[in-house]
């Protein structure tokens, strides 16, 4: 009889055993993809040249807007939700500002002096949106209420970024540099109307290089087997912009003076400066 026992309670025992092993979880996942991409997690921004102040024999300032709905610029805005560690710029700043790798400052001024927390931007950006819903207890009867809209990346569709031109005689260039990046979100009024877009934050660009090298834009004529990293592509301006401000001694937009087709023309008469001034600089 015990022996009947044995022979019928150690087998239950042991399959028991194993269905309680097959479902726990496992560290190894499925690979999404034919290949480990483990390339773009150790790349390191290519550092600037050096620069000396006499070598700077002429600059000049300018702010420029990115519409990330233009198609050239999309990769900027998707993807909406991050996918298999592809995300959109403006959730890569948000994510990086989140663990504290990235300083966001006010948009009082763009020269980067007032530095605030992820907390106090999450509370800032959040808005309340009226609605009128329907009682559990009787549909029919309806009553306005409000609720808090947390910020969504999803809702920024423009980038400010301001850069400085300049001449380097030691080096014989011409170059760029990108100061910083100002994210511009939509603004609603208490109804939630869209009323247009207004700045959010300002990021420091040099510090940002690190976090977007390590992060990979879709790419728009090679797919998922020759991404750049959101570094290449501000380096290499692989992006389409308007220039809405140049510096000048009033320290004006060009909207504060011009509008419709004029603003247009003297967007397009400060960007043709720079390609006049860097022809005739090479006139023999």
């Amino acid at each position: 009889m015990k022996k009947l026992v044995f022979f019928i309670l150690v087998p239950g025992l042991l399959l028991g055993i194993a269905l309680i092993a097959g479902a726990q979880p496992t560290d190894k996942t499925p690979r999404d993809g034919v290949y480990d991409k483990t390339a773009v997690v150790q790349m390191e921004p290519i550092p600037y040249a050096p620069l000396r102040e006499a070598d700077i024999v002429w600059s000049k300032r300018l702010w420029r807007m990115v519409d990330m709905r233009e198609k050239i610029n999309q990769p900027f805005y998707f993807p909406e939700t991050p996918q298999n560690g592809w995300k959109s710029l403006t959730q890569i700043i948000w994510d990086a500002m989140r663990e504290g790798t990235i300083t966001a400052y006010t948009v009082a001024n763009d020269q980067f002096l007032t530095p605030v927390t992820y907390t106090e931007i999450k509370a800032k950006l959040q808005r309340i949106k009226k609605a009128v819903i329907s009682r559990p207890d009787n549909p029919e009867e309806k009553f306005d209420t409000t609720y808090p809209v947390e910020f969504a990346p999803g809702d920024v569709k423009k980038l400010e970024i301001k850069e400085d031109w300049f001449f380097d005689r030691q080096r014989s260039v011409m170059e760029s540099r990108i100061l910083g990046i100002c994210l511009m979100g939509a603004s609603y009024d208490e109804q939630g109307i869209y009323r247009g877009d207004k700045p959010l934050f300002w990021v420091y660009f040099p510090e940002c290089r690190s976090v977007f090298a390590k992060n990979e834009q879709f790419n728009l004529h090679n797919g998922s087997a020759a991404r750049l990293s959101y570094d290449d592509v501000f380096m290499k301006r692989m992006f389409s912009s308007y220039i809405f401000k140049e510096e000048n001694v009033y320290d004006r937009a060009i909207a504060d003076y011009a509008v419709g087709v004029d603003a247009l023309m003297e967007s397009d008469k400060a960007k043709n400066s720079l390609l006049e001034f860097e022809e005739t600089l090479w006139e023999y």
